[in-house]
């Protein structure tokens, strides 16, 4: 069962209670991320997250890592480009201990100058590891010509130099502006009762009484682009990318399942055709990143050099054929299955129903039930993938990265599908 709670301070209490279950997920999400930040502050909100761990009035770092394995739950914590989230699954009994280190992490963090200096150095190192990944890099590069001079074309890591710049009254104006109570969402589900959780977080979270910082979120413009960026590797590394609906757009459950239908498992056409047809490739696969006013569809192949250019054209065919002819009808239920199964299946997880409810709230403000997100999949005809593939394929420019040692000829000028 699933209820909202909002305290007098304006943080959100989210709950789903399950009571087959002996664990609870509980996280404390914020409503703020990487595209939050301003040129000369990015890499603060996953510095920040970081550094919460570091130490707390009340806790040390050991303590902290301590009380983590004492709980002998899972702890985890990410940064993304719209928000950020701390959370753990712990048994049932464990709760409130739960959610003692949870509040103190990410209301009191010390921000200890000697412990800023260490954490600086395995962000550092973490940005190395993004330049040792060849498939998360090519993201971020095209990311970065995609959307330019865009927060939500930086990486979420920030670069060297910002990085190597931050200053600890840095960390702390930016923590105090964001980590507000309006912008706060605690999300529990499991083996809990909607009373007592809520009456737990507010004991924690009464007192936070900041007011809400009043960013502005500016959409993004779009910039087509073809980038060749030489790396000495054994593959080539290729997105191939363009526009896609917003995360609350009505034309979502049509992006899903078009996403489904191209690239988004085994029996898609891309997959099929690269991978299992050509042998092109070991990973081929497509996916819609979504924000608040925007988004992007993005392909990505791994190949040998020398096949980069037949990867492409067989990509761009099948871009131009779901545009100008209807998917099958039997194609169309296989993903609409597809989806729907996954759907399901995610609920058996308190942790996926902790982040689906916190997920809900920042994007849409309520809880959408499983019946009407399956009632959506389900409404999407065949008529509606291929308006939505004409309209994000049609006639515009697609935008492409190429990571690698570049083996393409003739090097195209624009891309259209």
């Amino acid at each position: 069962m699933f209820r909202k709670k909002t305290l007098n301070n304006g943080l959100t209490i989210l709950t789903d209670e399950m009571a087959h279950v002996r664990t609870v997920a509980v996280g404390v999400w914020l409503k703020r991320g990487s595209r939050h930040e301003t040129p000369e502050e990015s890499g603060l909100a996953h510095f920040i997250e970081h550094m919460v761990f570091k130490g707390t009035e009340r806790r040390t770092q050991a303590r902290i890592a301590q009380e983590m394995d004492e709980i002998g739950g899972q702890t985890d914590a990410f940064t993304s480009q719209e928000y950020a989230g701390f959370h753990a699954k712990v048994l049932d009994e464990q709760l409130p201990r739960a959610v003692d280190l949870l509040s103190d992490i990410v209301l009191a963090p010390l921000f200890d100058a000697e412990e800023l200096e260490r954490e600086r150095m395995v962000i550092l190192e973490e940005m190395k590891s993004v330049e040792d990944a060849p498939e998360d890099l090519v993201h971020e590069l095209f990311a970065e010509r995609f959307w330019p001079n865009h927060p939500l074309g930086r990486p979420i890591l920030g670069t060297q130099e910002t990085v190597e710049g931050f200053k600890r009254s840095d960390l702390v104006t930016f923590f105090r502006k964001t980590y507000t109570p309006s912008n706060i969402v605690v999300a529990a589900a499991g083996a809990m009762e909607h009373e007592a959780l809520t009456d737990l977080v507010e004991s924690h979270f009464e007192s936070l009484n900041a007011p809400p910082d009043g960013m502005v979120e500016t959409p993004p413009e779009v910039a087509a682009h073809i980038l060749f960026q030489h790396k000495d590797l054994e593959q080539s590394h290729l997105v191939v990318g363009t526009v896609a609906p917003r995360s609350a757009s009505s034309h979502r459950f049509a992006a899903y399942v078009l996403n489904a239908i191209l690239g988004g498992n085994m029996s898609s056409r891309l997959f099929q055709v690269i991978r299992e047809e050509r042998g092109l490739a070991y990973s081929v696969y497509s996916g819609v990143s979504s924000f608040s006013d925007c988004g992007q569809f993005g392909i990505y192949a791994g190949t040998d050099p020398k096949n980069v250019s037949e990867v492409l054209d067989l990509t761009l065919k099948e871009l131009g054929r779901i545009k100008s002819e209807p998917v099958s009808p039997e194609e169309l239920q296989r993903a609409k299955d597809h989806l729907r199964i996954s759907m399901l299946m995610g609920l058996e997880s308190t942790g996926s129903r902790m982040s689906r409810a916190a997920r809900q709230e920042m994007v849409f403000g309520r809880h959408l039930s499983v019946d009407e997100a399956l009632k959506g999949i389900g409404a999407v005809t065949r008529e509606d993938v291929q308006r939505l593939a004409a309209d994000i394929f049609g006639d515009r420019e697609l935008s492409m990265t190429l990571l690698g040692k570049n083996h393409i000829d003739p090097r195209p000028e624009s891309l259209v599908a």
